[in-house]
């Protein structure tokens, strides 16, 4: 039961890093271009989600072997990491600049009003899909998490 409460917390802890990375970028849809887009953009890509995991969830878990499940999502996680670990070295070392998210923000927010983009009521393309974009790979690192930490408790 320990076990099982241990992987629980991790795997929530986990999937809340991924929420609010989510959440950042519909916040910043939201206030940059406009929440109407924002939020069919978030909508639209939790309905994937839902229907991505009903189709290929339960069907991944009985047709593919536990065994390959693990060392196919163990590699892809692998991978992640020493993509990130790579990031983080190369800005401690001073090769890559720090990633100033101010600065970002701001550069995105000049881009937007440039292309007048900024305020608009309509529904916009470029909203909706980054949007989607974000919150169906977020939503996905968040299922990878889930099942990877699923496994290990049978």
């Amino acid at each position: 039961m320990v076990q099982f409460w241990t992987i629980f917390a991790a795997a929530f802890l986990a999937s809340a890093v991924e929420f609010v990375e989510a959440f950042t970028i519909v916040l910043v849809i939201g206030v940059t271009v406009n929440w109407r887009s924002s939020f069919v953009g978030m909508g639209a890509a939790l309905v994937a989600l839902a229907v991505i995991v009903g189709v290929f969830g339960v069907g991944l878990i009985r047709v593919i072997p536990i065994e390959a499940l693990r060392l196919v999502v163990g590699v892809l996680l692998l991978l992640f990491g020493l993509k990130w670990l790579k990031k983080a070295l190369l800005r401690y070392s001073g090769l890559k600049a720090v990633h100033d998210e101010e600065a970002i923000y701001e550069a995105q927010l000049a881009e937007l009003k440039s292309k007048g983009i900024v305020g608009s009521k309509r529904l916009d393309s470029f909203g909706v899909a980054t949007s989607f974009k974000s919150v169906l790979l977020e939503g996905l690192e968040v299922a990878f998490i889930v099942l990877t930490f699923g496994l290990q408790v049978n």
